[in-house]
């Protein structure tokens, strides 16, 4: 019976070890995304598809790019996958949200927060281009009804 539970605990040890250590690579070889009033530090990668989502926030190809356009990403809120936006909802107008572009040296872009609203699961106005640049930050909500859209300007 030790042995078996010794053998869970060194299994669970082991997972939790290696996510970190992927995690950390993610975040040093991929943009990342930040709002520290939230203690949100995530790695963005290319594409939204569910293997991406499944570990860090993805970028919605062909939406704009670190301080251009309207960059588009995306992220889970729940337990069960990547938790990257659990704490999306509290977030306020003037908060700030932070971009750090590996391509250009970490540039560092601060954007903050002019709007917050739920928006149909099909509604992809929110995607539109935008000749100032700004940010869009998705997620569903709780329930996973709707989702929340987090709008920023660079500034």
């Amino acid at each position: 019976m030790i042995f078996c539970g010794l053998f869970v605990l060194g299994f669970f040890t082991y997972r939790k070890i290696s996510r970190e250590i992927y995690l950390r690579r993610l975040l040093r070889e991929n943009i990342i995304f930040e709002v520290p009033e939230l203690d949100i530090k995530v790695p963005v990668l290319e594409g939204t598809d569910s293997k991406a989502l499944q570990v860090a926030a993805g970028h919605f190809e062909g939406k704009g790019s670190p301080g251009k356009g309207n960059y588009c990403i995306a992220g889970h809120n729940s337990t069960i996958y990547a938790e990257v936006f659990n704490e999306l909802d509290n977030i306020g107008v003037g908060d700030v949200m932070y971009v750090y572009d590996i391509d250009s040296g970490r540039t560092k872009y601060t954007y903050v927060v002019t709007d917050y609203s739920i928006v149909l699961p099909d509604d992809t106005s929110v995607l539109s281009e935008s000749s100032e640049p700004i940010i869009t930050v998705i997620s569903c909500t709780d329930d996973g009804e709707f989702r929340q859209v987090v709008r920023g300007r660079l500034q």
